[in-house]
């Protein structure tokens, strides 16, 4: 794709795969799920061209980065531990780099930018807002009480339960349901029920989709299975419980922060007050945007790559 170079980085231990295009700073993305670097394909190639140089890994679990066989090997530390390593290895003249996340890669960069803020220059968020740990509560707890046990981070918890119900479904049909996602509402994934929609039903593409990107998704998620990207939230609570020492902490890095109106992470129970009544800002003090796309979803980077390239430019142009 238009020069963008792969190389495999070793990190910890752990093979990591990573696409990068050009010179200059540094900017890091951090893809969620079901995604892979694939998902930054337009911002590669932008931030690029304007004098950037962007690296952007599949994550451990996802694509052709190893995918530690563990459950516990997915928390945010063994992430975040990736991505250090990462920077030492293919950015070492660059104390600090841009970051910019997406879904789970948003959570991550939250993570980054708690644990190494001295690490990160400035931080462009796509759908997740931070997160601030919950003392009284777990995670799960708190999701089963609000959305019951079909809402889909309570049905990846059981260890290769969702995996078979998605090897029914087939892969390139579980990441049609996933990327075209565009109920504000919660996912919802009765057992045995997919997504609720007829086997065999056709699933219409819109624009930015196309079958050759399904299949570039589904030739690696083939390969790998979705384990690696499903264990990220079967170890949500255990990192609730490894971040205890951070209870109260504030994110300390300059951060914009980019959702769709339709994007079920904007809609979620809560996330709306949290921005508009001054929680956000009083957790992330730095936070200087917040930016809502109408008519958007939650691939924000594949649905509107213009606008978000955009975004993500003339925030990062401050510093």
């Amino acid at each position: 794709m238009e020069g963008i170079e792969h190389r495999t980085v070793n990190v910890n231990g752990i093979n990591m795969h990573i696409a990068e295009k050009g010179q200059g700073p540094v900017i890091l993305f951090l893809h969620g799920f079901p995604e892979l670097w694939y998902t930054w394909r337009h911002q590669i190639i932008a931030l690029a061209s304007q004098g950037y140089r962007a690296v952007a890994p599949d994550l451990r679990g996802f694509g052709d980065t190893d995918a530690p066989l563990s459950i516990t090997s997915y928390t945010c530390f063994h992430v975040v531990g990736d991505l250090i390593a990462l920077l030492d290895a293919v950015a070492p003249d660059q104390d600090k780099v841009f970051v910019v996340g997406h879904d789970w890669g948003a959570r991550i960069a939250w993570f980054l930018c708690l644990f190494r803020p001295d690490r990160v220059k400035a931080l462009v968020n796509i759908s997740v807002v931070f997160e601030p740990r919950n003392p009284e509560r777990k995670p799960l707890d708190c999701l089963r009480a609000i959305y019951g046990n079909d809402y889909y981070k309570c049905r990846f918890q059981e260890p290769g339960e969702i995996e078979a119900e998605f090897a029914q479904l087939g892969t390139a049909t579980v990441l049609k349901e996933f990327l075209t996602l565009r109920n504000p509402g919660p996912l919802f994934l009765p057992k045995g029920k997919g997504f609720g929609h007829p086997p065999g039903a056709p699933i219409v593409l819109p624009s930015w989709l196309s079958e050759e990107d399904i299949d570039y998704y589904a030739s690696k998620f083939e390969k790998t299975g979705f384990t690696g990207g499903v264990n990220y939230y079967r170890d949500l609570d255990l990192n609730w419980e490894l971040t205890a020492p951070w209870t109260g902490a504030q994110i300390k890095v300059p951060a914009k922060f980019i959702a769709g109106d339709l994007d079920l992470s904007f809609n979620t129970v809560g996330t709306k007050d949290y921005i508009h009544k001054g929680g956000f800002k009083r957790d992330v003090p730095l936070l200087e945007e917040v930016i809502v796309l109408e008519d958007v979803g939650h691939f924000l980077p594949e649905e509107k790559p213009d606008e978000i390239n955009k975004h993500i430019y003339d925030f990062f142009q401050k510093f």
